[in-house]
């Protein structure tokens, strides 16, 4: 097995509570792992550590083996990795185009060539432009490239912020509650819009879903925690039939 990302024993602390304690887990290179876990249980906390928006207070978490535990968050997009957020966060009165190639911001080239608008620059620029386009065919968006993403249903929106992390070229992508809020056709296309992100384009996917259908279906391996710590690592299958998975999803008592 080869690491993409990993972490280990990472602890969080918030003044006296603990939202992550001593959380390890790994997630293999082209794959889609599934981070999963009731609510409070400490999901967000770890996928912000391991984007770099959030220090750990112990533990060490690496990409491709190289400890990131000071890297700033700017810097994981240069390292290969991107990812999309829980809350929508586009630019609604510029087009879905436009809105996509601001995830292509850091391969825009030399400064100068741009100011000074060089053949280097305008052939930059097009290459950019033309990746933009594939990217948003292949998320069914080729219709909106032309569109204010203001004017998009819900689940359309949900698409270009993936596309928009995708024009980023990443090796990797965190994808934070991907069909929170979409209807059941919504959350069905975008289920194989991420099956196709990994298979076609051999993308690295680690996702925190609440739907667990979704998970069930589109992950290789799930990682659960609860309180803060793992509790369960496993296939989908393992997951649904582990006794302490389901305790801390229904509450059950001990027999």
């Amino acid at each position: 097995m080869t690491s993409h990302l990993r972490c280990d024993e990472v602890t969080v602390r918030f003044g006296g509570v603990v939202a992550c304690n001593k959380i390890s887990l790994d997630v293999e290179e082209g794959k889609i792992i599934g981070l999963i876990g009731p609510n409070g249980a400490g999901k967000t906390t770890l996928f912000n550590v391991l984007s770099r928006f959030q220090d750990c207070d112990d533990g060490h978490v690496y990409y491709r083996d190289q400890q990131i535990d000071a890297k700033n968050t700017h810097d994981m997009i240069n390292l290969g990795m991107a990812r999309t957020f829980q809350n929508i966060n586009l630019f609604g009165e510029q087009t879905t185009l436009e809105n996509i190639l601001i995830g292509a911001h850091h391969l825009i080239g030399n400064p100068y060539s741009n100011m000074l608008w060089l053949p280097s620059a305008r052939r930059n620029e097009r290459e950019l432009t033309d990746r933009a386009v594939e990217i948003a065919e292949m998320l069914n968006l080729g219709d909106e490239l032309d569109n204010p993403v203001k004017n998009l249903p819900y689940g359309h929106q949900k698409r270009v912020e993936m596309a928009r992390a995708l024009a980023a070229k990443p090796e990797m992508i965190l994808l934070d509650e991907p069909v929170a809020g979409c209807n059941d056709e919504e959350t069905a296309e975008l289920k194989e819009i991420v099956k196709r992100i990994n298979s076609e384009l051999g993308i690295t996917i680690f996702l925190v879903e609440h739907d667990m259908a979704m998970v069930m279906t589109v992950c290789d391996y799930i990682c659960v925690i609860n309180f803060g710590a793992n509790l369960a690592q496993g296939t989908p299958s393992e997951i649904q039939s582990n006794r302490d998975v389901i305790k801390a999803y229904l509450g059950e008592d001990d027999e």
